[in-house]
């Protein structure tokens, strides 16, 4: 599993936009911890956390996104992962976004701030020192940015099984146009107790990492929340499972089926 393991928590943000006008499913001091397995090893924890900040002047919401390899897998595969973007308080819209990892030698260093004025991305890649404005469209988001962005924008009873959308995303230097389809409702059992959750198929690019389109399964909340609760997904060398551990600061009651 040499690499996203932050991206896989955060492609939990390809869901739809149904839209919900006015619909707030987080805010400030909201914190989640998830426990990422690799086979039967604990391969590593990620962390999800929102702070108030200003940014220029602007009032936004911090979030930082951070992802560490432990135990048997940090002593042949070292990761450090660290993700932050800077979104509109109002609108979830992104300011900035940071990436900066290190996966078992891999490293990356790269900001990126939007101007939607002008729609454009100024990409600063801090370890070659080069910057590059790209074009981008005015409803884009971050990776880490669109996860909020459509918690707020889901309307579950709209929701039917087969649905499909679309998400635009600028991430690096590209412009991506995913596809999620809606497979249904299903209780999951967690550490916490049984959860009601909505079950996303979103597809990937099958390449070195995913085995196809179809590889990766995702549960989110249903309920006010919206929040990622289990990802699993199929790679070239075996499964991934990501399941949330703890959290704090949620927005509204987190409920719990009890039989």
């Amino acid at each position: 599993m040499k690499k996203y393991i932050i991206i896989l928590l955060l492609i939990t943000s390809i869901v739809p936009a149904f839209a919900q006008e006015n619909h707030k499913a987080f805010d400030s001091g909201e914190w989640f911890k998830f426990r990422i397995h690799y086979g039967l090893f604990t391969a590593s924890y990620a962390t999800l956390e929102i702070k108030k900040e200003q940014l220029n002047g602007k009032p936004v919401h911090h979030i930082i996104g951070t992802g560490k390899s432990s135990g048997f897998l940090s002593v042949f595969f070292k990761v450090e992962d660290y993700y932050e973007t800077y979104i509109d308080m109002d609108r979830v819209k992104p300011y900035r976004f940071i990436r900066k990892i290190n996966e078992g030698g891999h490293t990356k260093n790269i900001e990126i701030n939007f101007d939607h004025n002008e729609n454009k991305a100024l990409v600063f890649n801090k370890k070659h020192n080069t910057k590059k404005s790209y074009p981008i469209q005015s409803d884009v988001q971050d990776m880490m940015s669109s996860f909020y962005y459509l918690r707020n924008s889901i309307n579950t009873s709209s929701l039917k099984k087969g649905d499909e959308q679309y998400v635009n995303m600028f991430f690096d230097n590209e412009s991506y146009r995913f596809k999620l389809k809606f497979l249904g409702r299903e209780v999951i059992k967690t550490k916490m107790g049984k959860i009601a959750c909505l079950k996303f198929r979103p597809y990937v690019q099958a390449d070195r990492v995913f085995k196809e389109e179809e590889s990766m399964t995702v549960w989110v909340s249903d309920d006010d929340n919206r929040m990622p609760v289990r990802i699993k997904a199929d790679i070239v060398v075996g499964s991934i499972k990501a399941d949330l551990d703890a959290f704090k600061g949620l927005k509204h009651p987190f409920k719990i089926i009890v039989d």
